[in-house]
């Protein structure tokens, strides 16, 4: 009556310790006697394996076989946790162990044997001499040799092939114990597995031997492909090789072929054939030239012949793994190092990375759809996604850095990241995702000893790999959110590393221009175009010498960017630059790393470095904006209010340092400078759109400061500030058509608050214009912004600021035609916006006059311009050539945009705008100017406007005339989208563009 309830609690006991039966294992534990019961040590062993169940109904079933087993493990209790621990993981060791329990007292367990022990080791088994690899003795099916004779030639599995069987399965469960007791790291695993492997093929063809007649006639070499070649096999996988033969001197080469196919052959079998003791694995001998249709055997000659001129792509990319195995070594040292010779030139090859790219793609494709998800090897994050991503980079790279040239994955990405070829955070996350995968891949095959890369769904078998992996809390759930952000991980790796760029263009390089030496750069820089190729060798020097990780970086980057540089107007400015900017970020973690891996970046810099003086000072001063390269969007023109709130907060943040508070304010301008620099010299936005840009970006400016100067004006007379202030944007401004070199043309106007004397509001408004002013145009590192207030009333003799009652007396007085023409421009851009609109609405009947303007004031602005053309164009400057006062030129499609508006704004609202292009468009749309004419103007307004950006952002100095020295026109030609022949066909496409404009001005402002 109470053996019952003691069944129950020690079952309990044990379902809770982890056995998922635990009645069953209180059955098995009583069943392999008392001492085993009671042996708590064993207990502990059990339940520390990966499947307890498993692991004691495999000692159940060997105890049944050889009861002294318990005693042997009580003896050595290393013994036992190792065992134990391997029967806890695969059944299919545990079952060679109860087949052959003699096999444990004849294996050194505590550590691995050296190669050549292996090789001596499986000869022994079935029956061949180790020194010369020749059969001398006909083994036993239990592996012990029987004395002299002739393995079986009948085709059928024989004595030989069952010993080889055996010792290789003693080896592996050798290897298996100090694998899941973590005395070898995944690495030593799988050389050990690939060493194990070579020494069964030599066996293997011991055993051919003993079958082929006149085997003695030739060389047969194997060479391992592969996992294996690459030594990083796993448990269970295809052998891959390839066999190279040549016949011994006197014997026929056909002769000898022959013979070594049939040798082959035989080799194959004894690994593959079905005995009693199962088989080893498949060899596969597919990778061979022509594959299943090719010969098994070829010559080294005729291998070479055909990856000379037939091979694929692949056949490069998988003799990367490509070692002599077994067989005759010396002639397979020598079949690789020839072929290695092609392997490492084969990325020159055309479309060599598109062609590895596509192989990966057809590879994922075949894999079944219900597997996708669960394939550690095929699958999206799985071990290929790796293994393709570090061939790719190895071949591409390899070939100038013989460093790289390694077979394993695992040293090959240590390399790769070494040489700065990969990130050292990339390459660190995909060899623990590698390691991972490969313990998860070698588990899996454990259990059965069956090839196999498919997590299973079972909950049992995931608890096994959980274990396995030392995962206990929750090995299922551990163990399935860890193997989801591993493959998470290595597909945007992949896809990071895989399909990056620059292994186009480095693949596309010639040999010598990828090595960079000093002749071929020379060569290869004059050819380019590089003025002073000597000074670019000095720059390409001070950026590739040394060992640092730096230095390795750029020696990866210069071959290719060298020819982007060269694609850009300036080749050697583009050097420069990207020195000077390198030397300032180069000791930056993200500099480096993000034009290695974000190719679009680095082609972008180079090209804005080689075509922009203006961009390159820009960047000197805040090298870390090269981060904004890495894509349109970050390119794209940000929303003024964004850009006005940031200003704020840096104006908020330093609030008792004037200057301090508006150098933070000319830093985001200068940012926004160079993105939109940046955006507009990469064909992102047009030239109204850059337009725009600066004009809210010195509207965002001025604000900035205008609260700034308030903020100090209040602080120093500590007493409110007495009055309203607004500025008013004029000229190109007032347009929202500034230029990179445009100054600042404003109005200030105030309103003092009631109550606030006018003398007092007027001097503090003066105060505050003038500190303005003075905080923009200090000296900084950072672009100034001049405002200029020479549009005001009586010009710079009048006041700098007026109040709006003063502005309307002079206005109703004092206006003269002139500046109600420059009022076409006026615009609110920063302070007081109700003042600003109060402003606006003063100036609208002067601007827009009911009637339009009398006859009299059209002759006198017409006389005007014509004054302005004979008097202001500079001396000596080409009227045809100046972009802004020259005939057809900025200011000859203003004025007449501007006389239009005067004479019809009034009754024509449409008009009522302050740019130019949408005041031609009006008078196009109003029937005011004809569409043809308007359309003539607004071309040569646009080039004009180009042209005169890109004078300041070739030359980082301001132009208004298109140079007269050839080197300059091809650059500013260049920087303008024509290719280098074309600088005549840009002078002369703007000389008929002005030309035709200047007619339109003749005819509609002049009315000729």
């Amino acid at each position: 009556m109470n053996a019952a309830p003691r069944i129950q609690t020690t079952a309990g006991r044990l379902a809770a310790l982890g056995f998922a039966d635990g009645a069953r294992a209180e059955r098995l534990l009583d069943e392999l006697g008392p001492e085993a019961v009671g042996d708590l040590a064993l207990l502990d062993d059990l339940v520390g394996a990966a499947d307890p169940d498993l692991a004691l109904t495999t000692l159940s079933r060997l105890v049944e076989r050889d009861p002294s087993v318990l005693g042997t493990f009580r003896a050595d209790p290393d013994l036992r946790r190792r065992l134990l621990g391997v029967f806890g993981l695969s059944a299919a060791l545990g079952e060679h162990v109860v087949r052959h329990p003699e096999c444990l007292p004849s294996i050194q367990w505590t550590r691995w044997p050296a190669l050549g022990d292996l090789r001596e080791e499986m000869l022994l088994a079935v029956g061949a001499d180790p020194d010369t690899a020749e059969p001398v003795a006909e083994p036993a099916a239990d592996g012990v040799t029987a004395g002299p004779g002739t393995p079986s030639t009948s085709g059928t599995p024989g004595p030989a092939m069952e010993a080889l069987r055996v010792a290789y399965r003693n080896r592996l469960l050798h290897l298996a114990t100090r694998d899941v007791t973590g005395e070898c790291t995944l690495a030593e695993v799988a050389a050990a597995l690939a060493d194990l492997a070579s020494v069964a093929l030599e066996a293997a063809l011991a055993v051919a031997r003993a079958e082929v007649a006149d085997a003695g006639d030739v060389r047969l070499a194997v060479i391992g492909m592969g996992k294996c070649g690459a030594r990083e096999l796993n448990y269970i996988s295809d052998v891959d090789v390839v066999f190279v033969a040549e016949p011994k001197e006197g014997v026929d080469e056909t002769k000898a072929l022959q013979t070594a196919t049939r040798l082959a052959q035989g080799m194959m079998r004894a690994c593959s054939a079905s005995t009693p003791e199962g088989a080893l694995w498949e060899v596969d001998a597919n990778l061979r030239p022509e594959g299943k249709m090719g010969p098994l055997v070829r010559s080294m000659e005729s291998h070479l012949a055909y990856y000379r001129r037939w091979a694929k792509t692949w056949e490069f990319q998988a003799l990367l793994k490509a070692r002599p195995v077994a067989g005759d070594l010396e002639l397979g040292q020598q079949y690789v190092a020839a072929v290695n010779e092609l392997v490492w030139q084969a990325a020159a090859r055309p479309k060599f990375v598109e062609d590895v790219q596509s192989m990966r793609r057809r590879v994922e494709a075949h894999v079944p759809a219900g597997e996708a998800d669960r394939q550690i090897k095929l699958g999206p994050g799985g071990l290929r996604d790796i293994e393709f991503a570090v061939q790719l980079l190895q071949l591409v790279h390899g070939r100038s850095d013989p460093l790289l040239r390694r077979r394993a994955t695992l040293s090959a990405l240590a390399a790769l990241s070494r040489g700065g070829y990969v990130g050292r955070d990339d390459a660190k996350a995909l060899a623990e995702a590698y390691t991972f995968l490969r313990q998860v891949e070698h588990m899996l095959q454990l259990h059965r000893l069956r090839r196999t890369h498919v997590v299973p769904a079972d909950t049992a078998d995931l608890r096994r790999l959980g274990r396995g992996l030392g995962m206990t809390t929750d090995p299922v759930g551990e163990f399935t959110t860890t193997w989801k952000r591993h493959a998470l991980e290595v597909r945007r790796l992949h896809e990071k590393l895989f399909y990056r760029p620059l292994l186009q263009a480095v693949a596309r390089l010639p040999e010598t221009e990828a090595r960079l030496s000093t002749a071929a750069a020379t060569a290869r820089l004059e050819a380019l175009g590089y003025a002073d190729p000597e000074g670019a060798l000095r720059h390409i020097a001070a950026l590739t010498s040394g060992v640092s990780r730096r230095a390795a970086i750029q020696r990866t980057l210069l071959p290719v960017m060298l020819g982007w540089f060269a694609d850009a107007p300036d080749p050697d400015a583009g050097l420069l630059g990207f020195r000077q900017v390198s030397d300032k970020l180069g000791t930056t973690p993200w500099y480096l790393r993000l034009l290695r891996d974000e190719t679009a970046v680095a082609e972008r810099l180079a090209h804005l470095l080689g075509t922009s003086k203006y961009v390159t000072g820009l960047l000197l001063h805040a090298p870390e904006a090269v981060a904004m390269l890495g894509s349109p969007a970050e390119l794209a023109v940000r929303p003024a209010a964004t850009l006005a709130a940031e200003a704020a907060a840096a104006v908020g943040r330093h609030a008792e340092d004037a200057e301090t508070a508006v150098a933070a304010v000319r830093a985001l301008r200068r940012r926004e400078l160079l993105r939109t620099a940046c955006a507009d010299l990469s064909g992102l936005i047009d030239i109204e759109e850059v337009g725009q840009a600066l004009s809210s970006l010195n509207d965002v400016t001025i604000q900035a400061a205008l609260d700034t100067a308030i903020n100090k004006v209040t602080l120093e007379r500590r007493a409110p500030f007495p009055t309203r202030m607004a500025v008013i944007a004029m000229g190109r401004l007032g347009g929202l058509e500034s230029s990179y070199a445009s100054d600042a043309d404003v109005m200030f106007v105030h309103a003092p608050l009631p109550g606030a004397a006018e003398r007092d509001a007027t001097g503090a408004a003066h105060a505050v214009a003038e500190e303005t002013r003075r905080l923009l145009a200090l000296p900084a590192p950072d672009p100034p912004l001049q405002i200029d207030a020479g549009l005001r009333p009586e010009g710079r003799q009048g006041p700098l600021v007026r109040t709006i009652a003063s502005y309307r007396a002079y206005y109703d007085r004092w206006a003269s035609h002139w500046e109600a023409q420059a009022l076409l421009r006026a615009r609110f851009c920063a302070g007081d916006a109700e003042l600003g609109r109060e402003f606006v609405a003063l100036v609208e009947p002067l601007r827009y006059p009911a009637g339009g303007i009398s006859a009299d004031a059209v002759r006198e602005i017409r006389k005007l311009k014509a004054r302005m053309e004979a008097e202001r164009l500079p001396r000596g400057a080409d009227p045809a050539l100046h972009t802004k006062l020259g005939r057809g030129g900025l200011s000859d499609v203003e004025w007449v945009a501007q006389l239009i508006q005067l004479r019809h704004a009034g009754a024509v609202p449409a008009l009522r705008t302050t740019r130019t292009l949408d005041a031609l468009r009006a008078a196009a749309g109003e029937g005011l100017l004809d569409p043809a004419d308007e359309e003539v103007l607004a071309q040569a307004w646009l080039f004009a406007s180009r042209i005169r950006d890109a004078l300041m952002l070739v030359r980082g100095r301001a132009a208004d005339s298109i140079p007269t020295t050839v080197k300059e026109r091809v650059l500013l030609a260049r920087a303008l989208g024509y290719p280098p022949e074309g600088t005549e066909d840009f002078v002369e496409d703007y000389r008929r563009a002005t030309r035709r404009a200047r007619a339109v001005v003749e005819r509609v402002f002049y009315e000729d």
